[in-house]
């Protein structure tokens, strides 16, 4: 989505918090223990791995969930996860790219097409929505942190390529391949962040009426319920007035 607390601020007023932090405590637990599996279970040498334990930590991931999610990647009988990408179209032709983790690509493919053909969008081929948004890497910080200014300052100095400042807070984007050096620089000005991942960042959106937002925000809802979906993200734009009225 363009912008990352609209979304948060839309499930929050929509009262879903304990069933979301339930899946998200899941949907962390699934990215770590694949991280841990990918590479070395020292988070020291293995960057995605300590990203993503990071990212547990700043959802208040207990340590002994990361812990078990860490050993389970070297256990016997772990599960083999593939990861996919699915990229469609959600009513009113917004763009939406589903990121999946399953060890049963059929399942994930039909339950994700169905889920689009029943909002009145439509799953399309691997590159048709994609080429609408950078990858990147983003780190969050709450507006309490730094004004504007010094977090500009710090990361561009960090080597970040951009900050977007607001009330809600501070998103410092950077090049996914440089997302574990600026946010460990950042930690290291600024202490913890809120949030340290990588995204797909639209480059152009797509403007949403109330009656369109609601009908995409169910896709995205139904969407994010299913266990083998890790994340999903829009190129979806509202105004105040629609923010208000959802």
């Amino acid at each position: 989505m363009a912008g990352h607390s609209k979304w948060a601020n839309i499930q929050h007023r929509k009262g879903r918090q304990d069933k979301l932090r339930s899946k998200l405590f899941s949907k962390l637990s699934k990215e770590i223990t694949v991280a841990a599996k990918m590479g070395d279970p020292d988070v020291d040498k293995n960057p995605r791995l300590r990203l993503a334990v990071k990212e547990a930590k700043s959802n208040s991931v207990p340590k002994d969930v990361i812990d078990r999610a860490i050993n389970k990647a070297s256990a016997s009988d772990a599960e083999n996860y593939d990861e996919i990408r699915y990229e469609g179209y959600g009513p009113n032709g917004v763009a939406v790219i589903v990121e999946c983790m399953t060890d049963n690509r059929n399942r994930s493919a039909s339950t994700v097409r169905s889920l689009f053909t029943k909002s009145g969008g439509n799953l399309a081929e691997t590159g048709a929505v994609s080429f609408m948004f950078e990858r990147k890497g983003l780190v969050v910080y709450p507006a309490d942190a730094a004004d504007a200014d010094t977090m500009f300052e710090h990361a561009i100095e960090a080597g970040a390529d951009d900050v977007e400042s607001s009330e809600d807070g501070h998103d410092v984007y950077c090049e996914d391949t440089s997302l574990n050096e600026v946010s460990t620089s950042l930690e290291a000005a600024l202490g913890e962040s809120e949030t340290t991942k990588l995204i797909w960042k639209p480059t152009t959106t797509t403007e949403l009426d109330l009656v369109g937002a609601e009908k995409l925000m169910r896709l995205i809802e139904n969407l994010e319920d299913d266990d083998d979906v890790q994340t999903v993200t829009t190129n979806m734009e509202v105004s105040d007035e629609v923010m208000a009225q959802l």
